[in-house]
């Protein structure tokens, strides 16, 4: 049942072949076995078997609020929860509880939805691989599949357990893991440069970035409030499009989201692709692109071309600065956003009491880690009166410019672009760590932060597996708001490449010393 997608394990519930409670209970079960994942920063068990008993009257009422009524979900720990602590996976946030749900969380438990707990994540949503959150680092549950430990030959058992495992992609790697390791069904991220795609692709799992207003951000704890976007992960694409339709919409508390109503849409069955343009930017043929993700992104464009569609090389010609133009301004918004984490309304103080400033100070430098504090003061730099014409200024100039170029391929007639997500799939942690963050983001959104500049959405279908065993997805990247078409397209293609599901093999071991025991298998 719990490898089951949300929309059959919602029909199920509506039979009657399993409860709200009993579902929920082996969700949780399953966070305990699989804990050495760090997927979870917090789990709300007694809140979530409550929320699932409620269900469960509903149902046996034959009153259930809809499709997610008693369905488990978990929600990235950037989101404001009523009652259950928000950290943010900083010591600037520990053991803060916001007294209001997030929008977006809000109308996920009007829906009847489960909320079994909080996802760990970068520190406040700056980083590309879940490692950098004072929580520790999450692991890729694809780390423990047997796909994964057949192509992979460690020197010996140890480097096996403790050094071979690879990392989830972040920022939203709890949440993705959450959802590949069958723990929820579905999983809130969000997504600034590609924080849910790049997990979402390194983990097997279809990751969706709404079209920027589509979705309130009220709630969402802001690092970059002009591209910040919550994400759906599921495990399909007909999911993201049902989480989608209970989330879409105006928030009068976000001025942001869009004034019309949102129609909610149930994804067709494509048959007939002939009447679809796909276009293939040429400049995301990206200098570390792997070629076993090359010859996957030709392989899909043969795969529409084939089934009768339009396939076009286009350009997009400022692709080229984004990156760049896009460090500018993140760090420009972080060090504003970063601003109110003071010590003086909420969050940690320091004991530090020579003097306001001090306390400042102190409290700054003891609540955030060293990625944080460097996009700070990079923001800041960018931001000073001499520099704010030569770099911020520019920046907002050139993202134009990139987003322009959306508009004009668009305008060409291509309907959808085709990407790839990643330069190449999940690499070892021991691996990862050597380079520094920003050295690591820069490489690792350099396909996907364009979407968040020009505000389009876009979303990756898990597509194969590498020759290590590892999953690979590629991106598709829509016209603003239109995601009925993007999710249509997306649905068609995953049909076609059958993604192989995980299989999972669980140790029962506690984080700190992996014990060989035998493995339980969820496959």
């Amino acid at each position: 049942m719990l490898r089951a997608s949300l929309c059959e394990v919602s029909a199920a519930l509506k039979e009657g072949r399993v409860t709200p409670t009993e579902l929920c209970q082996r969700c949780l079960s399953l966070i305990k076995s699989t804990k050495f994942l760090n997927a979870y920063i917090t789990v709300a068990e007694e809140t979530a078997l409550k929320q699932a008993e409620e269900s469960e009257t509903r149902y046996r009422r034959g009153q259930p609020l809809g499709v997610l009524d008693g369905i488990p979900i978990a929600v990235k720990d950037n989101f404001n929860t009523a009652g259950i602590e928000t950290t943010c996976a900083s010591n600037m946030l520990k053991g803060y509880i916001s007294p209001y749900n997030a929008t977006v969380v809000q109308k996920l438990l009007d829906q009847g939805a489960v909320l079994l707990g909080k996802t760990n994540l970068d520190e406040f949503a700056m980083g590309s691989g879940s490692t950098d959150g004072v929580f520790g680092p999450v692991r890729n549950p694809w780390s423990y599949s047997r796909q994964y430990r057949e192509k992979s030959v460690p020197k010996s058992r140890s480097e096996d357990e403790e050094s071979n495992w690879v990392i989830t992609g972040g920022s939203s790697g709890g949440s993705a893991a959450a959802v590949s390791s069958f723990t929820c069904f579905a999983a809130l991220g969000s997504d600034t440069g590609g924080s849910t795609r790049n997990p979402a692709a390194h983990c097997g799992v279809v990751g969706l970035k709404p079209t920027y207003g589509l979705i309130s951000r009220h709630g969402l704890i802001p690092l970059v409030n002009s591209m910040d976007v919550p994400g759906i992960l599921t495990r399909c694409v007909d999911d993201a499009a049902v989480v989608l339709g209970s989330l879409a919409g105006h928030d009068p508390k976000d001025s942001t989201t869009i004034q019309d109503n949102f129609k909610q849409f149930e994804l067709p069955n494509l048959t007939d692709v002939s009447k679809l343009s796909i276009g293939i930017p040429k400049e995301y043929h990206a200098p570390g692109l792997s070629s076993e993700i090359l010859a996957l992104w030709s392989k899909a464009a043969d795969l529409f071309k084939n089934a009768g569609a339009k396939v076009v090389e286009v350009s997009l010609p400022h692709t080229r600065y984004s990156i760049v133009c896009y460090h500018v301004l993140c760090t420009a918004e972080v060090a504003s956003n970063m601003a109110r984490f003071d010590g003086l309304e909420y969050g940690h103080r320091s004991d530090m009491n020579k003097s306001t400033e001090s306390m400042y100070a102190a409290t700054r430098r003891e609540g955030f880690n060293d990625v944080v504090r460097g996009r700070i003061l990079s923001g800041n730099y960018f931001l000073l009166k001499q520099n704010y014409e030569n770099y911020f200024i520019k920046a907002q100039k050139v993202r134009r410019l990139i987003a322009n170029d959306f508009v004009k391929v668009f305008g060409s007639g291509v309907d959808i672009l085709l990407t790839p997500t990643t330069l190449s799939d999940a690499v070892p942690y021991m691996e990862f760590i050597k380079e520094d963050n920003r050295t690591r983001s820069a490489q690792d959104d350099i396909l996907t932060q364009a979407a968040n500049m020009a505000g389009l959405p876009a979303i990756n279908v898990p597509t194969g597996l590498s020759e290590r065993g590892l999953p690979v997805g590629l991106q598709f990247i829509g016209q603003s708001f239109q995601e009925k078409q993007l999710l249509t397209v997306a649905k068609w293609f995953e049909k076609q490449v059958k993604f192989p599901m995980i299989q999972l093999e669980v140790k029962r071991h506690d984080h700190s010393a992996f014990q060989h025991q035998k493995p339980a298998f969820f496959s």
